[in-house]
């Protein structure tokens, strides 16, 4: 089986060379523990999602820390949260850097115990499925329709499994196992319409009320929901950009998959070719953008900074980013034809923002600048 480098690498293996711990976390099969043997093939490696392994180190911490020592890899650490206040005590009796490696597909235990217990001790890194960078050049995805359906999921290329057998078993294992194990859903069912409706309406302004009277739950329950999403990396919140530009700003979410193979199941679209007719293809090209954004950022151990911005007069820009102050805004257009009225949202808002720079990222094949503007097709992004 192939393995295809992961572009974190360089990161990870600094701050393993600084912090006594390195955590990853990330969904469910993007690949951490197979980059977590590779970074450091020389580490014992313990999966905590085993009974036995489990409940030793639930049982009697202590022993357990002490029996694996001098390089360990600890995969699904989230099992056994009474690992944490044992790591802190003995990192700080040995204080040496590159210590453990701790993995984890669930984002909130992980991070919260972490910053309870482990604060300026451990490193984090989120690890995201491959981005198009990250796939080797044998693999040939030439339209961004085809990256789309087949989203980023390591098993999926190196196995070469079908993006329509692929998603629809994960997203099931999601559903049967992940969400009962985060929240207490009764009614599976309905949950999984509710994840149907959220694809439906993915790059649009969440709004609970909405979900809350088509599902027959209250807001409270869809709140929760989406938060079981976020938590195990299905689905994440892109907050507006509420900063007063001397107008009324709009400031609920919009909602994005962290994987467009999975939005793809999701909407019953089988093949790159669906796209061309389907009612969420501008949204879908928004939400592949955003996560190749995303992913660069996260690949270089950046915490994203990332943002949309709309008024309450329509004026609109899909992607802000910023970085060390400054803005850069970004639209999105899934059409391979130029127009000039895609630069309307930016020119508008560099009017109201003069320091921030405007980009247009479409599925053209322009890569040039205009009227301050850079033109970059979505091949070159």
């Amino acid at each position: 089986m192939d393995y295809f480098d992961r572009h974190i690498k360089d990161k990870a293996l600094s701050l393993l060379s600084k912090f006594p711990l390195l955590a990853i976390t990330g969904p469910r099969q993007s690949g951490k523990t197979t980059f977590a043997k590779r970074l450091r093939p020389d580490f014992t490696y313990v999966n905590l999602e085993l009974p036995e392994a489990r409940n030793f180190a639930k049982s009697d911490p202590l022993a357990f820390l002490r029996s694996y020592q001098n390089g360990v890899i600890l995969d699904e650490v989230q099992w056994v949260p009474e690992l944490f206040s044992y790591l802190q005590v003995l990192t700080d009796e040995r204080n040496i850097p590159g210590e453990y490696i701790l993995t984890g597909s669930q984002n909130f235990l992980l991070s919260n115990q972490i910053t309870q217990s482990l604060a300026g001790r451990v490193a984090m890194l989120n690890l995201l499925p491959f981005s198009k960078a990250e796939l080797p050049p044998h693999i040939q995805l030439q339209s961004w329709e085809a990256l789309t359906v087949n989203g980023g999921y390591p098993r999926k290329y190196q196995f070469d499994i079908s993006p329509n057998d692929y998603y629809p078993n994960y997203i099931q294992t999601y559903i049967e196992r992940d969400v009962r194990q985060i929240l207490n859903v009764m009614d599976l069912g309905n949950f999984q319409k509710f994840l149907q409706l959220l694809a439906g309406r993915v790059g649009q302004i969440f709004n609970q009320s909405n979900f809350s009277n088509e599902l027959g739950i209250d807001q409270k329950t869809v709140n929760a929901w989406l938060s079981v999403l976020e938590t195990s990396f299905i689905a994440f919140r892109l907050p507006s950009y509420y900063r007063n530009f001397n107008k009324r700003i709009l400031k609920s979410p919009k909602v994005y998959f962290y994987d467009t193979g999975v939005l793809c199941s999701l909407l019953g679209i089988k093949r790159a070719e669906d796209l061309n007719v389907h009612f969420a293809r501008g949204s879908l090209f928004e939400n592949l953008v955003i996560l190749e954004l995303m992913k660069k950022e996260l690949n270089s151990g950046h915490i994203p900074a990332m943002y949309y911005w709309r008024d309450s007069n329509q004026n609109e820009v899909d992607l802000l980013q910023e970085n060390s102050g400054k803005l850069t805004a970004i639209e999105i257009k899934s059409s391979e034809t130029y127009h000039s009225d895609f630069l309307k949202g930016l020119k508008y808002f560099r009017k109201i923002a003069p320091e921030s720079a405007a980009k247009l990222i479409y599925a053209g094949s322009l890569n040039q600048e205009r009227e301050g503007i850079q033109i970059s097709n979505f091949q070159n992004l």
